[in-house]
């Protein structure tokens, strides 16, 4: 496959998971504030712009606008460059492929307009969601499941996996508190919007029932390998589909690669949930880290690479 098929399909793919994770986390929130009282806002839409990646807002700032803006721009952005470059690629994507994307992309202008926040974001936050859901399920029924199919897979996961470990540092930084047992009313509220910022809260229920615990909750986002919003489920969805792209390409210097992408699934498969809970921060920071890694050991293997690198493989 061509290097520059595989970085297309890689970043529509990642770019169209970001657009979800941005409205999923902006609509929980959006929510819980209707059960805070306006002088703890500042906390709760700082927080939340951290966990979408932005640590840039000024002190004294309007931090509810702040989060309104780059959300909006970063949904925005988001699926107008995965649009772009499905569409340089157009001949390796289905026709309904390009058909959902095209619309979704047109929902999305909808959405631009000062009066969006006060009148259509549940609404319009809902559409980016079901349009991406629809998205996955037309690629993995209508595209032959080839390399440009696993890079797909490659991309969604590897924005999944940072952006699940982002939103629970975030989290456990600000309510998880080592050695307590109660919570208050709004606190349990939270713990709920973790979950559903995540599309897990009916998940985790069916585990462990309603009973939220933070050493529960962080095993069931991290380390469950059944639900597809888990790290540990992303972790083992880039290493399955980084091997099947090896096992195609035959190219020796991936090696190293498919060893970093077994160390993310080794170390969410059998660390055990109390040594994560003694430092989650310092856990989650290196899933990031080794997810940041693989990509850029997969760019300099399959996308980036020397021409004399690849004549050698």
């Amino acid at each position: 496959m061509l290097s520059r098929v595989a970085d297309n399909l890689y970043w529509m793919s990642r770019y169209l998971e970001r657009a979800e994770h941005t409205a999923r986390v902006m609509d929980v929130h959006l929510n819980l504030m209707l059960e805070q009282d306006g002088e703890e806002q500042g906390g709760r839409w700082s927080r939340v712009l951290a966990c979408l990646g932005n640590h840039e807002t000024l002190p004294g700032a309007d931090v509810f606008a702040a989060a309104q803006n780059f959300a909006l721009k970063q949904i925005l952005d988001s699926i107008a460059s995965a649009r772009d470059n499905a569409r340089q690629v157009r001949e390796q994507v289905s026709s309904e492929m390009w058909e959902e994307l095209n619309r979704l992309f047109h929902e999305s202008k909808r959405m631009i307009g000062p009066e969006f926040w006060t009148s259509q974001a549940h609404d319009s936050l809902h559409a980016i969601t079901d349009g991406s859901y629809m998205f996955q399920g037309i690629t993995d029924s209508t595209m032959i499941h080839g390399e440009g199919w696993q890079f797909i897979q490659v991309g969604r996961f590897m924005e999944r996996a940072q952006a699940t470990a982002r939103l629970i540092d975030s989290h456990f930084a600000a309510f998880f508190q080592k050695g307590r047992e109660t919570h208050t009313a709004a606190e349990h509220m939270e713990w709920i919007g973790l979950l559903r910022s995540c599309a897990a809260f009916e998940a985790y229920c069916k585990v462990y029932t309603a009973d939220l615990r933070p050493e529960r909750v962080a095993e069931f986002l991290l380390m469950n390998s059944d639900f597809p919003h888990s790290t540990r489920f992303a972790a083992e969805g880039i290493r399955r589909s980084l091997g099947c792209i090896h096992d195609v390409a035959a190219n020796r210097k991936a090696e190293r690669l498919t060893k970093l992408a077994g160390r993310l699934a080794s170390a969410l498969s059998y660390t055990p949930v109390d040594e994560v809970m003694a430092d989650v921060h310092g856990f989650t920071v290196t899933i990031r880290k080794l997810c940041a890694q693989i990509h850029t050991g997969m760019f300099q293997v399959y996308i980036t690479y020397h021409i004399d690198a690849a004549l050698g493989a």
